[in-house]
């Protein structure tokens, strides 16, 4: 038996006027999505629970069977294990942001998505600066890592949650703020005179201004995969903190040539490369960030494009070829809610199906946020899924 658990981050919407009080879901062409709902059992399932941040850190470490509740540390100590990090059991590691602040607002959380070697100059160039009792470490794009020896209990606030605010409003606090505070504003000089930052304005992009660090925790202690669900497999994402998850829960964490964490990312070649992993495997996850980042910039058209390209790539890529390895079973939802109309996740139960080779379905005809509410399973926690799926 082979199992596959397909994620479109972020797919999950909010009805939406222009499309006639449709979501993206029903508004999309999801014809492989259907077919696994229609032929599946479905339900709804809350990855996020209600006292935990909107995160798609909780809710894929719910997804692969995690409970967040015991096992959740933070973003940052996830991000440092997927680029090699080794923690002491006293660091903390924030996840640490490139953002774009303009006139005092915080006006982009990606910098214009600036690239990983623009990206990578920049932050030795902070580090240099700033690096005495912390360490900077490189990520990819926007996306970069902060270790230091205190702030585990600080207050700080995603940089995609505050889009258009006063920088002097958000900037983190409580236990430690001071010290964070001070290198979020100490960075600014040294990145608005780098040579990096001057060719980006004069190109007209974003420039890299300012430092953000967030999502902060201590290492976690996790059990493996297979003593928990009997089965050895692997993950595949762009996105550092599914590569961490994979890492601590000891699934082998593959690169895809061209995957991005971005709409251009290679949906194709993730599929490829998770139909090969298969072959040696049993279980394989495959994390999909495009839709994310469409709810996040606000584009309805860049959504639908990236629902669309994550059913008919990968979804619909994975299906075409597991004929070939007999009895299978397939699990494929969004990982939480991002809705066009606020930019940013919040916590509504998400729709899950999950298709056998070999087993019955419900009455459900499609997939999206509406018809798995009537499916057979009901309303599940997210963390449920994963034994749902390996039983």
């Amino acid at each position: 038996m082979k199992y596959i658990v397909l994620v479109g981050d972020g797919m999950a919407d909010y009805p939406i006027p222009e499309l006639g009080d449709m979501t993206l879901l029903q508004a999309s062409s999801t014809p492989n999505m259907d077919f696994i709902a229609k032929h599946g059992r479905c339900g709804i399932a809350r990855t996020i629970p209600d006292d935990m941040p909107a995160g798609s850190d909780v809710a894929n470490l719910s997804i692969l069977g995690y409970d967040p509740a015991r096992y959740y540390s933070g973003r940052g100590p996830l991000e440092a294990a997927s680029i090699g990090i080794s923690l002491d059991e006293d660091d903390v590691a924030f996840r640490c942001n490139l953002i774009t602040e303009k006139d005092g607002l915080l006006a982009d959380y990606s910098a214009g998505h600036i690239t990983s070697g623009e990206a990578g100059i920049l932050i030795e160039a902070v580090d240099r600066e700033l690096g005495n009792g912390c360490k900077f470490h490189a990520g990819i794009s926007y996306r970069h890592l902060l270790v230091m020896k205190q702030g585990e209990n600080a207050e700080c606030i995603p940089p995609h949650d505050v889009l258009g605010q006063p920088v002097e409003e958000v900037l983190p606090h409580c236990e430690s703020s001071g010290v964070l505070r001070n290198l979020i504003m100490a960075s600014k000089p040294i990145l608005e005179a780098h040579a990096v930052n001057k060719n980006r304005e004069k190109n007209g992009k974003n420039p890299a201004n300012l430092i953000w660090p967030w999502g902060q925790g201590k290492a976690p202690k996790m059990p493996l995969f297979r003593e928990m669900y009997g089965v050895s497999g692997s993950i595949i994402s762009a996105v550092d903190l599914l590569k961490g998850i994979g890492k601590y829960a000891g699934l082998d964490v593959i690169d895809v040539p061209g995957a991005t964490g971005y709409l251009d990312t290679d949906f194709s070649g993730k599929a490829a490369y998770a139909i090969e992993s298969l072959k040696e495997r049993d279980f394989v996850a495959v994390h999909v960030e495009a839709p994310d980042e469409a709810g996040h910039m606000g584009n309805i058209d860049a959504k639908i494009k990236a629902i669309e390209d994550f059913d008919e790539k990968v979804v619909g890529g994975m299906l075409n070829e597991l004929g070939g390895f007999g009895e299978y079973r397939i699990l494929v939802l969004p990982d939480h809610y991002t809705p066009i109309s606020v930019k940013t996740h919040t916590r509504e139960p998400v729709p899950f199906a999950i298709y056998s080779s070999r087993e019955s379905a419900d009455y459900v005809e499609r997939f999206d946020e509406d018809s798995a509410k009537e499916g057979v399973f009901g309303e599940v926690a997210g963390h449920n899924l994963m034994g749902m799926l390996v039983k």
